[in-house]
């Protein structure tokens, strides 16, 4: 049977040696898989402004028999997405809503805990240095993803300079934003199921001018790790149509705490130039903030227990 993953694996491995049209309807297939499952061939060419022959080549070019079975393949990614809604009920349909509520927080702690278990502390610290040491950060995380993305911008602007968020629906203005991407530059690609195939192309392209590479995702498996040099792995699945990204926002809270316990000077310097341009211009008022005072900048204890 062919799920998800399985058409974008096949539309992944293929992607590079594609024609600019069987390029446009990949990425369309990827984005919009649950519109594209509703359309014949000639629909899905009429929607694409190509032929309806070019997308019947372009799902046997992927593997598939024809475009039946390629569109039956789009079905079992709908028919996934339905059984999540059907799971989430079986689970939790009966149950109050304090119950709910200690169940999902229960099942965030065993994610947080596998985290804890599984991720590679040499990638880690390989992933501060990398940071710490480009010239310029590159960030993209998509969809229920751009949170994370967006927090981690957040935060290493405050840490350092020269940090740039992808966010765009197209791939070309992707491509344009990274134009001088190089390798001195790293690239922090987030990305859960469902894989998001605007960042994966983002990653290879960085990959291909020698920057580094960050992947932050679920798995080993996760085809974002086919352009990393080095995987923060973060278990993110639930039964829920909701994602739960508690252990993946954790694994970055991490990052930037061993950013700021690297370089601390810097991040008070930069700090304090802050809070002096707010009270400068008046952005708040001086009883909002304290961010620098005479305690430590991060109230994390790092002893073993």
């Amino acid at each position: 049977m062919k799920g998800q993953y399985d058409v974008l694996s096949r539309i992944n491995e293929r992607f590079s040696g594609m024609s600019k049209s069987h390029k446009a309807i990949a990425n369309y297939i990827s984005e919009h898989y649950d519109q594209a499952v509703f359309m014949t061939a000639a629909k899905l060419g009429e929607t694409l402004g190509i032929s309806e022959s070019t997308v019947v080549r372009f799902a046997s070019g992927i593997g598939y028999e024809g475009y039946p079975e390629f569109q039956k393949a789009l079905a079992e990614c709908v028919k996934g997405k339905l059984s999540a809604v059907q799971k989430m009920d079986a689970k939790y349909g009966k149950s109050s809503q304090s119950e709910i509520l200690t169940s999902v927080l229960n099942a965030d702690i065993e994610k947080l805990q596998h985290t804890i278990e599984n991720l590679d502390p040499a990638a880690f610290e390989s992933a501060i240095t990398s940071i710490l040491e480009a010239d310029t950060i590159y960030i993209m995380g998509l969809r229920s993803n751009e949170p994370l993305a967006a927090f981690l911008h957040f935060y290493l602007n405050m840490i350092r300079g020269s940090v740039i968020m992808l966010n765009t629906t197209s791939v070309t203005e992707t491509f344009e934003q990274m134009l001088h991407i190089g390798e001195k530059d790293c690239f922090i690609g987030i990305s859960f199921p469902r894989y998001s195939m605007r960042t994966l192309k983002a990653m290879e392209f960085a990959n291909d001018r020698n920057a580094k590479v960050i992947a932050i995702t679920d798995s080993v498996n996760s085809p974002m790790s086919l352009y990393s040099s080095c995987n923060l792995l973060a278990r993110s699945d639930m039964v829920s149509i909701v994602d739960s990204l508690v252990a993946p926002l954790s694994v970055i809270n991490a990052l930037v705490v061993a950013l700021c316990l690297r370089c601390p000077q810097e991040v008070k310097h930069n700090l304090e130039m802050l809070e002096e341009a707010w009270n400068n211009y008046q952005v708040y008022l001086n009883d909002e903030i304290n961010f620098i005072d005479d305690e430590p900048m991060l109230n994390y204890s790092l002893r073993k227990e």
